[in-house]
C-alpha cells in the first residue's frame, strides 16, 4: 500500500473512533457495557463505510520465467506413409519433445497438420490434404509479436493452399526436416489435368495435360485417354535430362450424353517406383441441349431466311419452316416460331394447347390481331389499318437472362400496324417502341413466363434489316446471332421455379470437399429457415444407405459428405412437412492426390528455409538441428516482473458486515429504551 493509503486509513479510524465516542461517552453519565458495545458498533459501522470509499490495494510483485516458443509441426498426411517415412517421422519427433535440453530453454508447442492445423502429440499419417499454408498463418495468430523458431517434419509436398514458401514470417526461422528418400527415381507424372465441367452433345471438348518428368536419362512414353476399353487418343511424348515437362492439348468427341468418365494415362518400358501418378481419372458431363425450331409462315419474307441463318449458328439448333396448313405434329419440335399468324394458324394454336410448346409470335402488317387476342392472353392489341414504323428503346433494367445492348437504338424501324399494345400478364419488356422521338410506352420485344409456359413477342417485321445493320457496323453477324440465340435459350428452357432447389456436382475427386447444398421455399417462395431437409446416400455398388440431416447455414442448407469411397452413389433429400423430393447422383473418382509423389520437394523446402534464414536438415541430423537450436543466443529465456493488485477487503463480505453491525445497533439501542 502507498502512504497515502495509510494515512487515509489512519484518518478513518480517527473519524470512527471520534463519532463514536462522542455519540456515547461524550458527557455520559453512566459508562455501561451496553454502551461500549454501541460504541464498538457505530465505530466498526463507521470505519467499514469508509474503508469501502478507501478501497486499499495490497501490490504483489513475482518473477516469471517466460522462454521462447518453439513449436513442432508434423506433416499427417497420407503421403508420407506413401513414401514409408511415417515411422522416421515418429522418432524424430519423440527425439525432439523429449529432449531436456530443448525443454529447458524453450517452450514446446506441439502441433499436426494435414489440410487442418491443430495442436496434437499423435499423428496417424492419414490426412488426405497437405497445406503448409494453413501452418504458417495460424503460426503467426498463435504467436503473435514473438521472434521463435519453427521445426517442420514434412515432405514438402503441397497439395491445397497459397505457396508455402512466402506465407511464413520471413523473421522467424523456419528448420524443415525433410521426410522421405530424397533419391531421384525414374518418375513419369500427370502432375495437372484441366478440362471443362460440361460439353454439348456431338460438339468436342478440349482437355490440356501437363505431363512431368523426374530421371537423368532421355525416355520415350506414350500418353492415351481412355473410356472403358476403347482409346479416343494416343501419342507419343519423350523426355530428357533437360526437357522434363509437356503440355498436350487433346480434343475428345461428346459423343454420349450425361456423366462420361475418362482415364488419362502416360507410360513407358522404364521400370517406375510410383505407377499410381501414371493415371489420372476425370469426367465431363455431356448435355444434349439440341433444339428443333419451327418456324410456322404462311407468307414468304426475308425475315424467315434471316432467322433461319442467325438460329442455326448455333449447331445445337435445328429450323425446319413449314406452313400453318401443312405441320403434322408439334411432337418433333422444342420450340415454335409463329411469324405473322392469321386464322390459318388456329390449327397450330389448338395443338399447341395439348404440346405445351414454347413459342415466339412475331406480328407485321400481314398478322390478324383480333384472331391473335382469341388464341393468346398476354398481350392485347387493339391495331388500326395504318402502317407505322417502330424505332427501338433497349431497357438496361432487364434482368429475365443476361444479355448485351448491340446498339438497338441505331438500328432500323421495324413495321407494324398502328395501335396500342397492353399487357394482360407480367411480362418482362427488353426493348420498348418509339416513334420517332415519342415513346410509345409499348413493347418492341418482350417476354413472359407463366408457371412451366414461355413466349416471347416481337412486334414488327423487318428484322433482317436489324442482322445486315449489325453486320455493316461490327463486320460480323455474331452480335446478331448471340441476341436471337438468347431468345431461343430462353424458350429451350422450361425450369420452372421449384420449392426445393438442390445444388450439387456430378462428379467428385476422391479427397476433395463432397459438400451438398439446398433450398427451400414456401408458397411464397420466400427462404423457409424452418424447413426440416434429411439426405439419403446409396452406394449404387454395395447399396448401402447412410442418412444424414442437412444444416442450415445462411440462405441455404448444407451437408458435408467428406470420406466417401470412390464409387457412384445416388441420394434423395426430403423436406419432412412437405413432403417434397429431389433425385440425383453424382461420382466419386478414384483420386488420391497424396499418392502422386514419389520424392519430397527438397528445392521447395530449401527455398522456405533460406527465406526465413533457416537452414534444412535430414532425418540423420536431428542432433545437429538441436544443437543449432540450443546454440542460437536469438532465443534466450526472458524474466517478467507480474504485478497484482489485489483489494484489501471484499467489499461484498464488508457491505454483509456493515448492515449487520447496523442492525444489531439498532435492536440493542430499541431493546434498551435509547431511541
Amino acid at each position: 500500500m502507498t502512504t497515502n493509503t495509510i494515512l487515509l486509513l489512519l484518518l478513518s479510524i480517527l473519524i470512527a473512533g471520534g463519532l463514536s465516542f462522542f455519540q456515547y461517552f461524550f458527557r455520559a453519565k453512566n459508562k455501561s457495557r451496553t454502551q461500549l458495545l454501541l460504541a464498538f458498533l457505530r465505530f466498526f459501522s463507521i470505519f467499514g463505510i469508509l474503508l469501502l470509499l478507501i478501497n486499499p490495494k495490497i501490490t504483489t510483485s513475482t518473477l516469471d520465467i517466460v522462454k521462447t516458443p518453439l513449436p513442432i509441426v508434423v506433416d499427417n498426411s497420407s503421403s508420407i506413409t506413401e513414401l514409408k517415412a511415417n515411422e522416421t517421422a515418429l522418432d524424430i519427433y519423440k527425439k525432439l519433445v523429449s529432449d531436456s535440453r530443448l525443454q529447458e530453454k524453450f517452450d514446446i508447442q506441439s502441433y499436426q497438420f494435414s489440410n487442418e492445423f491443430e495442436l496434437s502429440d499423435s499423428f496417424n499419417f492419414k490426412g488426405t490434404q497437405t497445406n503448409l499454408d494453413e501452418v504458417a498463418k495460424n503460426l503467426k495468430s498463435i504467436n503473435k509479436n514473438t521472434a521463435f523458431p519453427t521445426v517442420i517434419l514434412t515432405d514438402g509436398n503441397q497439395t491445397s493452399g497459397n505457396d508455402y514458401v512466402y506465407s511464413f514470417n520471413p523473421n522467424n526461422k523456419v528448420f524443415p526436416v525433410i521426410l522421405g528418400d530424397t533419391t531421384t527415381f525414374l518418375d513419369l507424372k500427370i502432375s495437372q489435368l484441366n478440362v471443362n465441367k460440361y460439353a454439348f452433345h456431338k460438339n468436342k471438348f478440349p482437355v490440356e495435360v501437363f505431363l512431368q518428368y523426374s530421371g537423368n536419362k532421355s525416355v520415350a512414353a506414350d500418353f492415351s485417354i481412355s473410356q472403358g476399353g476403347a482409346v479416343l487418343t494416343k501419342q507419343s511424348v519423350s523426355f530428357t535430362p533437360s526437357k522434363k515437362t509437356a503440355v498436350l492439348n487433346v480434343l475428345l468427341p461428346a459423343d454420349k450424353i450425361g456423366v462420361q468418365v475418362f482415364k488419362a494415362s502416360i507410360t513407358s518400358k522404364e521400370a517406375e517406383k510410383n505407377t499410381y501418378n501414371n493415371n489420372k481419372n476425370f469426367a465431363v458431363e455431356v448435355i444434349d441441349q439440341k433444339s428443333e425450331v419451327a418456324i410456322v409462315t404462311a407468307i414468304n419474307h426475308p425475315d424467315i431466311g434471316a432467322l433461319k441463318r442467325s438460329i442455326e449458328t448455333n449447331l445445337q439448333r435445328k429450323v425446319t419452316i413449314v406452313n400453318p396448313n401443312k405441320i403434322s405434329s408439334l411432337q418433333d419440335y422444342n420450340i415454335l416460331i409463329l411469324y405473322q399468324p392469321t386464322a390459318e394458324f388456329k390449327s397450330v394454336f389448338e395443338a399447341n394447347k395439348l404440346a405445351g410448346l414454347n413459342t415466339w409470335i412475331i406480328t407485321g402488317t400481314n398478322t390478324d390481331f383480333n384472331f391473335l387476342n382469341q388464341q393468346q392472353s398476354t398481350l392485347q392489341f387493339k391495331m388500326s389499318g395504318q402502317k407505322e414504323d417502330y424505332l427501338s428503346d433497349f431497357n438496361a433494367q432487364f434482368n429475365l437472362f443476361a444479355i448485351d445492348n448491340i446498339g438497338f437504338e441505331n438500328l432500323p424501324p421495324l413495321q407494324n400496324a398502328f395501335g396500342t399494345v397492353t399487357a394482360k400478364e407480367n411480362v418482362e419488356v427488353l426493348i420498348s417502341s418509339r416513334i420517332r422521338n415519342v415513346n410509345t410506352g409499348s413493347p418492341l420485344l418482350a417476354y413472359s413466363e407463366n408457371q412451366a409456359k414461355r413466349n416471347a413477342f416481337l412486334l414488327g417485321e423487318n428484322i433482317w434489316k436489324w442482322r445486315l445493320q449489325s453486320h455493316i457496323g461490327n463486320q460480323s453477324y455474331d452480335k446478331f446471332d448471340v441476341f436471337v440465340d438468347k431468345t431461343i435459350q430462353f424458350l429451350a428452357s422450361n425450369n420452372a421455379r421449384k420449392s426445393l432447389v438442390v445444388n450439387h456436382e456430378n462428379f467428385y475427386n476422391s479427397g476433395e470437399a463432397i459438400e451438398i447444398t439446398a433450398q427451400y421455399f414456401n408458397k411464397n417462395y420466400e427462404f423457409d429457415e424452418n424447413a426440416r431437409l434429411t439426405i439419403s446416400i446409396t452406394n449404387k455398388k454395395t447399396k448401402q444407405t447412410k442418412n444424414y440431416d442437412l444444416l442450415k447455414g445462411n440462405k441455404s442448407y448444407k451437408v458435408n459428405l467428406d470420406g466417401l469411397s470412390a464409387g457412384e452413389y445416388s441420394f434423395k433429400v426430403v423436406e419432412a412437412q412437405s413432403k417434397n423430393t429431389y433425385n440425383g447422383f453424382f461420382e466419386v473418382l478414384d483420386f488420391d492426390i497424396e499418392r502422386q509423389f514419389v520424392n519430397p520437394d527438397l528445392n521447395k523446402l530449401t527455398q522456405l528455409a533460406s527465406q526465413t534464414q533457416g537452414k534444412v536438415f535430414h532425418p540423420n541430423q536431428v542432433e545437429e538441428l538441436i544443437k543449432s537450436l540450443l546454440q542460437n543466443d536469438e532465443y534466450k529465456a526472458t524474466q517478467k516482473e507480474i504485478v497484482k493488485k489485489t483489494p484489501l477487503v471484499d467489499w461484498i463480505w464488508l457491505l454483509v458486515l456493515i448492515a449487520i453491525s447496523l442492525a444489531a445497533e439498532w435492536f440493542i439501542r430499541k431493546y434498551n429504551g435509547l431511541l
